[in-house]
């Protein structure tokens, strides 16, 4: 895959966040991963989400890394650690996939504040600057899977793509899917690292909310980083269809029960698959593994076929969460990328709370579901149904996720016919990423 030009990787802070913070005392500036600055910037990060201090090694791992990210860190030099940050954010260029094609999108990670400086400005700063970043940068969307669903709709993002787990007690389960004729194998955790990113660049752009796999995730979810702390636990599995194509992969650990031996715990770390037939091969495996009672899996779709291949559905149990958060800066760019399922025209009237999308956009879309888009002030928008909106909701939408009008009987957008801006937006499949970043 031809490496993607980063767009952010030079910029500057945002001024009017670095005006802010100074106010308060405190120093707002990038951490280039070369420079020793980042050995405080990434121990607060681990600090940050509840992990131990980072060795050397760690850190030299680290570096690596996020040699392609943008890293941005708040200081606070009149403590007593000056050099370790009091608020971390990271950023990248990446590409989301949304109905019917691709987007160009800034990925958010690594979002932090020391416990002792909260409520001074710090989240509001960096979350603030960075999507004005994005937006001063030309990326239509930022986008980040979120840790606390709590924070992240003031600055204008919205939940977009939810995520299940599925604890499947494998006791109960009567295989009922199909038995597909390739073969499954264990390989080496390099080879599945290879495997992973090959599959899901052939894979992620079928799926709405998937991304372009960010740096290391490949030795993430395969336990070779350098410096992973248990990466001999994870075991690796391929599938090759008759033909001898690898069309899946399996990665996975197994955690014995405290008292009984045959009471054990798989645990998916990821699986990607290219055809119907590896999913059903690999999910098998997975469920008829020996001294296994439980499989659980992470990250997986709202409506995983799997659950209608286990003979007992109530054999899994299954939880749904918010997961991928998006944000539309631009809102043109955004609704032209995207597909739709109806035609129709629509004026889209958005407030936003940073001023950034604020506007009216009249959505044409025509008999093959594409859609053309211009400011109100430059068409005719007379008989085109209207839906008023921030850019929150829009977000919540976009990728079909939720409907226009479910959240109009929630009470947070209203429209003149919102069963026709539903079918407009409609997805033909349920948007999921399949990954922290």
């Amino acid at each position: 895959m031809t490496e993607t030009p980063n767009p952010l990787l030079h910029r500057d802070v945002d001024e009017a966040s670095r005006r802010s913070l100074a106010e308060r005392g405190l120093t707002y500036r990038t951490v280039p991963p070369h420079e020793p600055a980042f050995e405080g910037w990434i121990q607060a990060v681990s600090r940050g989400f509840q992990d131990g201090e980072r060795s050397a090694e760690q850190i030299a791992g680290a570096r690596g890394r996020n040699s392609a990210r943008r890293l941005t860190g708040v200081f606070d030099e009149s403590g007593p650690m000056p050099e370790v940050a009091v608020g971390t954010i990271a950023s990248w260029p990446s590409e989301l996939t949304v109905p019917g094609g691709t987007i160009p999108a800034g990925a958010i990670s690594a979002v932090t504040v020391a416990q002792t400086h909260r409520r001074r400005g710090i989240a509001r700063a960096l979350l603030e600057g960075e999507v004005r970043t994005v937006a001063a940068a030309g990326l239509p969307i930022a986008m980040l899977t979120v840790t606390e669903s709590t924070l992240y709709g003031r600055y204008g993002f919205a939940s977009a793509a939810s995520a299940a787990i599925l604890d499947i007690d494998t006791r109960r389960v009567r295989w009922a899917g199909p038995t597909p004729d390739g073969r499954l194998d264990f390989i080496d955790r390099t080879s599945a690292r290879d495997v992973v990113a090959t599959l899901h660049e052939r894979t992620r752009r079928r799926t709405p909310g998937d991304i372009a796999l960010p740096p290391g995730h490949g030795d993430r979810f395969t336990g070779t980083d350098p410096d992973a702390k248990d990466g001999g636990d994870i075991r690796c599995v391929q599938y090759r269809d008759a033909a001898g194509e690898v069309r899946g992969i399996l990665t996975y650990t197994l955690a014995p029960h405290e008292r009984d031996i045959v009471k054990g715990t798989a645990k998916v770390t990821i699986l990607i698959v290219e055809t119907d037939d590896a999913y059903a091969a690999l999910w098998r495996f997975l469920l008829e593994l020996d001294l296994v009672a439980h499989v659980r899996a992470e990250l997986c779709s709202v409506d995983e076929p799997v659950l209608w291949m286990i003979g007992d559905r109530r054999a899994a149990s299954v939880s749904v969460f918010d997961h991928q958060y998006l944000r539309i800066v631009d809102v043109p760019a955004a609704l032209r990328a995207r597909t739709y399922g109806a035609a129709g025209r629509l004026l889209l009237r958005v407030s936003d709370p940073l001023g950034i999308a604020t506007g009216e956009y009249l959505l044409t879309i025509d008999d093959g579901g594409a859609g053309t888009v211009s400011t109100a002030a430059d068409a005719d928008t007379t008989g085109a149904d209207v839906l008023d909106l921030s850019v929150v909701e829009l977000a919540a939408v976009y990728l079909g996720g939720v409907s226009p009008e479910t959240l109009g009987r929630a009470g947070r957008l209203t429209g003149t016919d919102l069963a026709a801006s539903t079918r407009m937006f409609a997805s033909t499949t349920v948007p999921r990423v399949g990954l922290w970043y």
